[in-house]
């Protein structure tokens, strides 16, 4: 009996038979471990070749992706709450609230307590937004998309009014150590690690220059060299989802309430409870999010999650819906975020980078027999390598928005490629046939 439930929720859930020579998703072939090592050798031959070309060393130092994995963490947890969600068949556009619930619980709890009661806080704020969420759409049968829109719009107005009543009100203890109605009093610094030995090795190679090896070595240092230990739970987070929902008879079960809920009930699974378990872990990796921001400038502050939540979103997308996908996805919005924080001259250097990249996407289009898709890479290709040698800098509000045109691109050119959970954002009722 357990072989045949197991048999049948694989069947349902899309996973491989043993007889298979590739893995596939929705008919397509997935991209095989030696063909992400393929995808990280030509990305960084691309960043050591505009190196060297434009002269500016500091697009693979360590300050730059130390920045880019600083930004990139909140995205990714937030994508990979998103990836919990859909794939029990729940739309979670509430990612972004439950990221100011998560913000708001650990700058209140934090100031108090420290940084890891401040973390703590953020998880159970943004579980009690999942199981809210979980509610309304789950037991209730409200449109998801509405209720994630609702959801982000109360939690804006339940944080700013907490924040007036318990940061901002004259003569409470929030007050006095520094608080208002747009911040939280500073909390206990959660101090980062650094690998001693490995550290200063790799920083030796890379102040030699070396054309890819340096580079390589520049990279691979913002990994061990003051790192937040939070940034050490998310690597295991996204670990851990990998191994619990496709290495596991409960992930299983929850990825197949995504696929086919009615069958999935009919072999004596509680569609429901899976659900909410989903909803409930969604919210909690969003609080956790908010909550890494909060320790990050060691404080709630109004309006710091700034969209990343719906970041998150395009990241779950652009990763089809898989914790490796949602961490690259993850990184490359991480890294534009960084951009902000550098100078002009590595910002336009970036422009060459980009239109390399899109030329380098054209032929893998064109060998696919995407011609049209090859040809619209190769214009942008085009017109990116033109604004790189006529102009000297990028307008400042261009770089500031460049997370969010990179959301648009990514979005676009990889859109055939997806595969969404079948029975995601449809509602469900328990008994009902389909």
């Amino acid at each position: 009996m357990t072989t045949t439930l197991t048999t049948t929720l694989s069947n349902l859930a899309g996973r491989v038979r043993p007889g298979d020579n590739h893995e596939r998703d929705g008919g397509r072939r997935r991209l095989t471990t030696s063909g992400a090592l393929l995808v990280v050798a030509g990305a960084l031959l691309l960043l050591s070749l505009v190196r060297v070309v434009t002269g500016e060393d500091s697009i693979t130092s360590t300050q730059q992706w130390v920045s880019a994995m600083t930004f990139a963490v909140p995205i990714g947890l937030a994508g990979l709450g998103g990836l919990w969600a859909e794939r029990s068949g729940v739309v979670n556009i509430g990612l972004e609230g439950m990221m100011m619930l998560g913000l708001f619980a650990a700058g209140w709890i934090g100031w108090q307590h420290g940084p890891w009661a401040a973390v703590a806080a953020g998880i159970v704020g943004g579980v009690l937004g999942g199981l809210v969420h979980a509610l309304a759409t789950v037991t209730f049968g409200v449109d998801h998309i509405v209720s994630g829109v609702a959801i982000n719009i109360l939690a804006l107005g339940v944080v700013q009014f907490l924040a007036k009543l318990w940061f901002g009100e004259e003569g409470s203890a929030a007050s006095a150590a520094g608080g208002n109605d747009k911040q939280s009093p500073q909390m206990e610094r959660l101090e980062p690690f650094t690998v001693p030995g490995i550290s200063d090795g790799l920083g030796d190679i890379a102040d030699r220059h070396w054309f890819l090896v340096s580079d390589a070595a520049g990279i691979l240092r913002a990994g061990v060299t003051n790192v937040s230990w939070l940034t050490l739970l998310a690597v295991l987070l996204f670990v851990g989802s990998y191994f619990l929902l496709w290495r596991s008879a409960f992930g299983l079960r929850l990825r197949s309430c995504g696929e086919n809920p009615e069958a999935t009930e009919s072999l004596g699974v509680n569609v429901y409870f899976y659900k909410y378990v989903a909803l409930a872990v969604s919210g909690g990796l969003a609080g956790l999010a908010g909550a890494y921001l909060a320790v990050l400038i060691r404080m709630y502050q109004d309006g710091q999650t700034g969209g990343r939540g719906y970041l998150g979103l395009a990241t779950m997308i652009f990763g089809n819906w898989r914790p490796g996908g949602v961490a690259a996805g993850a990184g490359l919005f991480g890294f534009m975020d960084a951009l902000q924080t550098r100078e002009a001259a590595t910002v336009h250097a970036m422009l060459l980078l980009f239109s390399l990249g899109l030329l380098v996407l054209a032929v893998w289009q064109f060998t696919r027999g995407k011609r049209a898709a090859a040809a619209t890479s190769v214009v942008l290709a085009g017109l990116l390598c033109l604004w790189y040698a006529t102009t000297d800098s990028i307008p400042r509000e261009l770089i500031t928005a460049s997370p969010y045109l990179a959301t648009l691109l990514v979005l676009a050119l990889f859109s055939q490629r997806l595969r969404t959970p079948r029975a995601v954002g449809r509602t469900y009722r328990r008994g009902q046939a389909r």
